[in-house]
């Protein structure tokens, strides 16, 4: 009952025909691909080494049931693989969530999307939304910023880059993700919760003066600088006109103005966080000069050449793009044009600032290189509009030379850093970005009050909120940040059951409660702990670390009170060389689709090795055969318990069927009837198991406001495996019927924002 909305603007077609940012004779079809809707793209993740695995299960499965498919008298267009992204890792398709509910083969392929999606083994995201990450070129090693982070899929794409090697557990590269929206860190949380990495932060903090953090270094502190920043802006989104239909009739050139001088000081922020060699990647989903050119253009000339864009015509082969302009206009929402900042008249000159025109001095413009910035267009290869600049820091900002002398009054906030090889070896030069006097002042007044129950609270181990005065806090107060002490009773049945390598790195093992018993363990690599301990006093933390084993009070008769969690297995693996029961692809299957089988169902193998192991949560490892290459060819590893006569998993519900789906088995149930029946019972134990819960942890908090969020934007809330309790899983697991009838309930992953794709599933 909604009139049609119109997909027309004036303004718009006037302001982008005058700049000229269309190649002649292209403008109809630039018009006519923005009415179209935006085609739905997916990646599947790349670290994991399951990754070949369900593209093989994508191509020879999936796709192959879509060819020559009708749907409505209409042939079903095939997915499309991006031609610019490495690996066949990324698609796209034109079927709509209609079609896909249409045809059961088109619904069988829509509840994969959904399960894998859940699993973090694939990520809905608008195709030039994956460009920033990929430029960034990331290393393992790379400490990255990412400073407008939510909700998330670029944050994700950076987790997967740090782990390539899946051989390294705690790779020596981090990612913190940072996002002014309190709400939205949650959300943030959820998606890269989703990949399981201990190298991943959520932080909240206003980007444009986001704080500068310290790091110890052999005893010493200093200021830590980045390898990597991602400076993916709040803009007016012009370019998402394709999935966000409310801006065909707000647009205004008003937006672009608002937003100019909030994007140059997040850029600012950022470089002046860079540390030399380093490489940011500023961008937007906006066509507007404004936003775009004029922002890199003012932090070009104030950089007075400490910075420089990044000719990168040559990486992402097969990507079209077009070069940054040179020459643009400013203009008021009423049409009133201005070439230059002198034609202003004063009246005008708190909407119109002089950084949003274009640099006059020839010569200065020529050595800008602007023409090196990306400006992707919607007609070219379907996609949305989008921005991106590609900047290499060369020297400090020439703002922050100091003198030495200011480094004595603080000797907190200062120090060199040897974050790349290109300082290294001028580190004295490189002065991190001091404070402004007032809050010298202040922060002397507070460190005299802090210092003792700082340094006090160091030496527990405890990363507790912080206390400034000035920090606003919002949103939820978090539980603090405790590592385990050297010396806690606590580790010793745990390595000792497990036999954990001596090389494993207790010290980055913490909890989040300080009083009463601890119920989970958390594990963050040993650069993020060196971060947590020398900025909680500074620093928001939202969410850090990922669960390596729950507390299961049965476990202490058989000498650990400690289960293994799933989420965290791939990173405790290497360090376990106990309880290991290596098993073959028929007892994987059992495992995965009967929810407590008796030991003689297993192979004889299996039966051995139990039965000489005590009881106990277990490690489960399948080790693909190459010599039979049909079956499954990637390792897996799960959590599992041992009982007196059986042997169970406890593993998530869609990551069973992630699984079950790689080995071949079916698993999808078209029956809805049978889904609602069966879903009322599986409520009844839902509510029972929550009578049976001891209060929220930080994972429940998320996971209600994630559910809270979805409900707010007309999405249903999203199960996340992740977020899921492991005991509910130890106490219940249903069938296979029942777990693949209730995959088929509708999910959403990604947040109505303008830098993801908001395809609901």
């Amino acid at each position: 009952g909604y009139p049609e909305i119109v997909k027309e603007n004036e303004l718009f077609e006037r302001y982008y025909q005058e700049l000229g940012i269309v190649p002649e004779g292209e403008w109809g079809a630039f018009m006519a691909a923005l009415r179209e809707p935006l085609p739905a793209t997916l990646r599947i993740t790349g670290y994991r080494s399951h990754a070949k695995e369900i593209l093989h299960c994508l191509k020879e499965k999936y796709f192959k049931e879509l060819q020559d498919l009708e749907v409505d008298g209409q042939k079903v267009e095939m997915p499309q693989s991006l031609s610019w992204y490495p690996e066949e890792l990324a698609w796209h398709t034109n079927l709509s969530r209609k079609i896909l509910r249409k045809s059961p083969q088109l619904e069988r392929f829509h509840q994969f999307l959904v399960s894998e999606t859940e699993c973090g083994n694939i990520s809905r995201q608008e195709a030039v939304s994956m460009i920033p990450p990929l430029l960034l070129n990331v290393d393992p090693h790379h400490k990255i910023l990412d400073m407008c982070a939510a909700p998330g899929s670029k944050t994700a794409q950076l987790i997967e880059m740090l782990h390539a090697d899946m051989n390294v557990p705690f790779p020596k590269g981090f990612v913190i993700a940072n996002d002014v929206d309190n709400k939205r860190c949650y959300l943030l949380v959820h998606q890269a919760k989703r990949l399981n990495s201990p190298c991943i932060m959520v932080v909240n903090h206003d980007a444009s003066s986001i704080p500068n953090l310290q790091i110890d270094v052999d005893g010493r502190k200093e200021v830590l600088f980045y390898d990597r920043i991602l400076c993916d802006v709040p803009c007016s989104g012009d370019g998402t006109m394709r999935k966000n239909i409310d801006v065909w009739k707000k647009w205004t050139t008003q937006n672009s103005l608002q937003l100019h001088g909030l994007q140059l000081r997040i850029a600012t922020r950022g470089v002046e966080q860079l540390a030399e060699g380093g490489r940011m990647v500023y961008s937007t989903c906006s066509l507007n000069p404004i936003e775009n050119e004029a922002v890199i253009a003012s932090l070009l000339e104030k950089s007075q050449g400490a910075l420089e864009l990044a000719d990168v015509s040559s990486e992402l082969p097969g990507l079209k793009r077009m070069p940054g302009i040179t020459k643009w206009k400013v203009m008021l929402k009423d049409g009133q044009w201005f070439e230059e900042w002198k034609d202003v008249p004063s009246n005008r000159q708190t909407q119109i600032r002089p950084t949003m025109f274009p640099v006059k001095d020839e010569e200065k413009l020529k050595a800008m290189n602007l023409e090196r910035c990306l400006r992707i267009l919607p007609h070219h290869q379907n996609t949305g509009g989008f921005f991106v600049a590609v900047l290499i820091k060369k020297s400090p900002m020439p703002w922050n030379k100091r003198q030495p002398k200011v480094h004595q009054k603080l000797p907190q906030r200062t120090g060199d850093t040897e974050v790349t090889a290109a300082n290294s070896g001028n580190g004295s030069e490189c002065i991190p970005e001091e404070p402004t006097l007032a809050e010298n002042e202040e922060s002397k007044k507070m460190q005299e009050l802090q210092n003792s129950d700082t340094e006090q609270s160091k030496k527990e181990g405890v990363c507790g909120p912080p206390p400034s005065k000035k920090m606003k806090l919002f949103g939820f107060k978090e539980d603090p940040f405790v590592f385990l002490p050297e010396d806690d009773p606590l580790f010793l049945p745990i390595q000792k059951f497990y036999a954990l390598d001596p090389s494993f790195p207790k010290m980055n093992l913490l909890t989040r409660t300080q009083e009463g018993k601890k119920r989970q363990l958390y594990m963050v690599s040993k650069e993020l702990r060196n971060v947590l301990l020398n900025n909680s006093e500074k620093m928001k933390v939202i969410n850090t670390g990922i669960k390596v084993w729950s507390r299961n009070s049965d476990g202490e008769q058989f000498g650990c009170a400690f289960r293994l969690a799933q989420e965290g297995i791939y990173t405790l693996y290497p360090f376990i060389h106990a309880r290991i029961i290596n098993v073959c692809i028929e007892d994987v299957k059992i495992l995965l689709t009967q929810e407590n089988p008796f030991l003689s169902k297993f192979s004889s193998e299996t039966q051995k090795k139990v039965k000489d192991m005590a009881m106990g949560s277990i490690v489960l490892k399948y080790d693909p055969d190459p010599e039979k290459p049909d079956d499954l060819q990637c390792p897996i590893v799960l959590c599992g318990w041992q009982g007196k006569t059986s042997l169970r998993a406890f593993v998530p519900k869609n990551e069973r069927l992630h699984y079950l789906r790689m080995m071949g088995v079916e698993v999808f149930k078209a029956k809805r009837k049978e889904e609602e029946s069966e879903s009322k019972t599986e409520e009844e134990v839902q509510q029972s198991l929550a009578q049976t819960e001891e209060g929220m942890d930080v994972e429940d908090k998320e996971h209600d406001l994630v559910t809270k969020m979805e409900a707010e934007i007309g999405e249903e809330p999203s199960h996340s495996p992740v977020e899921s309790s492991a005991m509910e899983v130890e106490n219940k697991i249903e069938d296979l019927d029942q777990s693949s009838k209730n995959a088929n309930s509708p999910v959403s992953q990604e947040s109505k924002d303008t830098d993801t794709s908001n395809v609901k599933d």
